[in-house]
């Protein structure tokens, strides 16, 4: 008897599960710890108005990309020093999923 296939990974799910405990999706929600991640592909890092940034940000002079976000989730305080975000993600399938869910967040 064969195994079933694993279920593909679904970015909403996780995103639910790894990253709504600290972020949000909307500014109209009450800040977390983290800030919102609403349109994040594009905006400059360390831009949400009125949110309190660690001092690393201050020196963060990129966009957010598919890119600079998988090197965020793989490694945050190796892309920026001093970034005070806990969570990491080793595996590249999951990183993905959540950054194509943001690209359309």
């Amino acid at each position: 008897m064969a195994l079933p296939s694993p279920k593909p990974v679904d970015g909403a799910t996780l995103f639910k599960q790894q990253c709504a405990v600290c972020h949000t999706l909307s500014s109209a929600e009450p800040t977390r710890q983290g800030p919102a991640l609403a349109k994040i592909i594009g905006r400059r890092a360390g831009a949400v108005e009125g949110f309190r940034y660690s001092a690393g940000f201050a020196k963060a002079d990129f966009s957010w990309d598919e890119a600079k976000l998988d090197a965020w989730l793989t490694n945050p305080q190796e892309l920026i020093p001093g970034a005070v975000m806990a969570y990491r993600q080793a595996k590249p399938d999951v990183r993905a999923a959540i950054i194509n869910y943001l690209k359309d967040n």
